[in-house]
C-alpha cells in the first residue's frame, strides 16, 4: 500500500475526517483507512483546498448549480446507507448488500473530481486540462487502486456515473449509482430549483 507524507500526516488526516465523519460509519477497519488515505492522496494532488469544496458546484453540467460539493456527496453518502440498510432488512434473504462497501463506494465515487475540477483565476470552478482527458470515475479508481481499495469498491467508483452503463453492475454499485443520480438529475431542469 502506497502512503504519501501527507497521507500520513495529522492535520491532513484531520481534514478528511471533518470533510467525511461517514466514513466512521465503515466498520471495516482496513477498508476505513483505505477510504481516508485515498481521501488524503486526492487532496495532497489536487489543486482544490478543502475549503473550495464546500464553496465549488457539486457538477458542471447544471449552470450555476446551488449545491455545493461537499453537500451533494454527503446527500449521496446518505442516501446510499439508508437505501442499503431498507434492501438489506426487506430483500437480504436473496439480494445480500455489503453495507461498508456501499457507504465506502460513495464516500469514494467523487473522489476523482479533485483532479477533474480546478478554481480559475475568475474564482470559478472548471475542468482541469486532466478533467478533459480523464472523468473522474478513471481518476477514482487510479486514486483507490493506489490505497488498496478492494476491487468491489473500485468497481462502485467506475461504475457510478454513465461509464457504468457498459458494465453489468453489483447490487452495491447500482444502490450507489442509483442515490447519487437522485441527487443530480432534478438539478438538470430549472423548474425544480427553487434558491432560499
Amino acid at each position: 500500500m502506497v502512503v504519501t507524507a501527507i497521507a500520513n500526516s495529522t492535520s491532513v488526516r484531520d481534514t478528511v475526517r471533518q470533510l467525511w465523519p461517514e466514513i466512521d460509519w465503515i466498520e471495516d477497519p482496513q477498508l476505513r483507512e483505505q477510504v481516508a488515505e485515498t481521501w488524503a492522496l486526492a487532496l495532497e494532488r489536487s489543486t482544490l483546498k478543502p475549503k473550495d469544496l464546500e464553496q465549488i458546484p457539486f457538477t458542471l453540467q447544471v449552470p450555476n448549480c446551488p449545491i455545493r460539493f461537499m453537500e451533494h456527496k454527503r446527500c449521496v453518502v446518505h442516501i446510499a446507507r439508508a437505501s442499503a440498510l431498507f434492501m438489506q432488512e426487506f430483500m437480504g434473504r436473496a439480494l445480500p448488500v455489503n453495507i461498508d462497501v456501499v457507504i465506502a463506494g460513495a464516500i469514494l465515487a467523487d473522489v476523482g473530481k479533485l483532479l477533474e475540477y480546478e478554481v480559475g483565476s475568475d474564482g470559478k470552478a472548471r475542468q482541469s486540462e486532466r478533467g478533459e482527458a480523464l472523468r473522474h470515475p478513471f481518476t477514482g479508481v487510479a486514486l483507490a487502486l493506489e490505497c488498496g481499495v478492494p476491487d468491489s469498491v473500485c468497481h462502485i467508483i467506475a461504475a457510478h456515473a454513465g461509464e457504468g452503463d457498459l458494465v453489468k453492475r453489483s447490487t452495491e454499485a447500482f444502490i450507489v449509482h442509483h442515490a447519487d443520480f437522485m441527487a443530480f438529475l432534478p438539478f438538470k431542469n430549472p423548474r425544480n430549483i427553487h434558491i432560499k
